[in-house]
């Protein structure tokens, strides 16, 4: 192993009923959810077998990830940490630190930059200031920003795209519905990139397959109490289904691995609605260990590595 480190960072989910309240509590910021709430995301982990596999399929990225680094002559530790659960990242930072790295990038599963992505540069933050404050090496660093465009990245999603269209009588009548996870609509206010770059991930895939029946929707808002960026998954459903449409693939670009918002919002509650409307949905696989997706982390984590090798790196923007 060089000297060099990855870490990749997720969101974090739990894996079982028993962890669901304190994930839940950390989400907002330490302030217990209502039972209400609490019960009605249980019944969803239930839903989906008890549990997120969230958890598991970022180890296996994680592990395929260094494998393929190792293949390109260029081996190196790679390092998973959650947001809001175990591992977290400021306590794996201080891991590859102690391990020996002396630099490395770290990258949010999460392909579009959002204000949301901020917490990510804070969590590697606080964990090099904690370092820092003991009197201990801190290693040379960057957060990739975004990697919304990455080209093997766009392929391994076209590719599940297009797998999937085969699975309709007739694959060029059907409609893709390109989704993220939705936002705060203030963010647009504030100037937030995050649905622009959404939207370039969705139309650099259609454009790759020639689609021509494309939506753009957002799923899995918060219950805040505020707009969410929009139009929401299931009103677009509706609006394709009154207006004749029978056959949709849903296909998220905003999610790299199967968890909650993949296997509840869209397999279970957009497919009951859609059912309900008379309409075929169906779903891409997600990208989870996809050699071509692995690939596509390989070339985003070893250009900024080399940025930071450089005398005079250039600025890398954060997350």
């Amino acid at each position: 192993m060089t000297r060099e480190a990855v870490l990749l960072m997720a969101y974090g989910s739990p894996d079982n009923l028993d962890q669901v309240e304190a994930y839940y509590t950390d989400i907002r910021r330490g302030s217990p959810p209502p039972p209400e709430l609490l019960e009605e995301l249980k019944d969803r982990y239930r839903a989906i077998g008890g549990g997120s596999p969230l958890s598991r399929l970022v180890e296996e990225q994680r592990a395929a990830l260094e494998a393929e680094l190792a293949r390109r002559g260029r081996p190196m530790a790679v390092y998973a940490g959650m947001r809001h659960i175990a591992p977290r990242i400021g306590d794996v930072v201080g891991r590859l630190a102690d391990d020996g790295a002396e630099r490395f990038v770290a990258i949010a599963l999460a392909p579009q930059q959002s204000s949301n992505g901020a917490g990510y540069r804070r969590a590697v933050e606080a964990g090099l200031a904690s370092r820092a404050a003991a009197g201990q090496a801190v290693p040379a660093y960057a957060v990739v920003p975004t990697w919304h465009d990455a080209p093997r990245f766009i392929e391994a999603l076209a590719g599940a795209v297009k797998e999937a269209l085969q699975r309709f009588p007739d694959p060029a009548a059907v409609t893709v519905i390109f989704t993220a996870h939705s936002l705060p609509a203030r963010v647009v206010a504030e100037g937030d990139v995050y649905p622009d770059e959404v939207r370039r991930t969705a139309d650099l895939v259609a454009n790759h397959l020639g689609l021509t029946r494309v939506e753009h929707a957002f799923q899995s808002a918060g219950r805040t109490g505020e707009p969410w960026l929009g139009p929401e998954l299931l009103a677009t459903l509706r609006r394709l289904a009154a207006g004749g449409v029978r056959d949709v693939l849903v296909a998220p670009v905003g999610f790299v691995a199967d968890h909650l918002e993949v296997l509840y919002d869209i397999d279970i509650e957009a497919r009951a609605e859609a059912t309900e409307l008379g309409m075929h949905l169906e779903r891409p696989r997600s990208m989870n260990d996809d050699p071509t997706f692995i690939a596509g982390l390989a070339d985003v984590a070893t250009a900024a590595l080399d940025a930071v090798h450089s005398p005079s790196p250039p600025a890398v923007r954060h997350a």
